[in-house]
């Protein structure tokens, strides 16, 4: 394989060999990054609404302490 490379001028081996791997896995590029954004997304959307329910329970939690100080 490296023979084959090494005939090669410099703008074969890095500009049409990227280019010709983009073009044929291209949708699996895209596919893969794709999920992997929708999966940090979801995991971002969890961690805010975790982060909320928690603020929201110790404000109520705290809030109903207080109350009972009285």
């Amino acid at each position: 394989m490296r023979e084959i490379f090494a005939g090669l001028p410099w703008w074969v081996k890095w500009v049409v060999v990227p280019v010709v791997a983009l073009v044929v896995f291209g949708g699996l590029i895209a596919s893969v990054v794709g999920f992997v954004i929708g999966l940090l997304f979801k995991l971002l959307i969890f961690v805010a609404l975790i982060g909320g329910l928690i603020y929201v329970v110790r404000k109520f939690t705290a809030g109903s302490s207080s109350r009972g100080d009285w």
